[in-house]
């Protein structure tokens, strides 16, 4: 398993493997237009990919240089820590502390984050629907 910097050419295999997230556990709630524009936000500065025999297993951005985006593992490859070395490589080429978002709905990420550390500084209602079609309630985190 190999973890290094996202490059052009690994957008199509990042959409291939948001895919399977999406109908998997309906991150993002909704299939954007565009997938490989969502994967590549205007305030994105850096990106990672966790590949294994040319496919993309896993991904993590970093916008703002502070807050993580985009983070996901392919349903197949969890259970191998993927998400914890994805972020694992991003603090480690930040200084400072990390942020990031996380939908209510996101059960199985809240218990990751919360058992890896990360501490919920606050919550409130994001300006995108949830699965009821509510404003989703979103948790903020930091790192430990």
């Amino acid at each position: 398993m190999l973890i290094r910097p996202r490059v052009p050419e690994d957008l199509d295999a990042c959409v291939e493997a948001l895919a399977l997230v999406q109908a998997a556990d309906r991150y993002p709630v909704d299939w954007p237009d565009d997938p490989a524009g969502w994967l590549r936000p205007g305030d994105l500065t850096g990106a990672w990919v966790a590949a294994e025999a040319g496919a993309v297993l896993g991904h993590v951005g970093l916008a703002r240089d502070t807050e993580i985006t985009r983070l996901f593992v392919v349903p197949a490859a969890r259970g191998r820590g993927l998400a914890a070395r994805l972020l694992g490589t991003v603090r480690a080429a930040v200084r400072g502390p990390l942020e990031l978002e996380v939908s209510s709905e996101g059960a199985a990420a809240i218990a990751f984050y919360e058992r890896s550390g990360w501490r919920r500084v606050g919550s409130g209602r994001a300006g995108w629907l949830n699965a009821a079609g509510e404003p989703a309630l979103v948790h903020r985190y930091v790192n430990p």
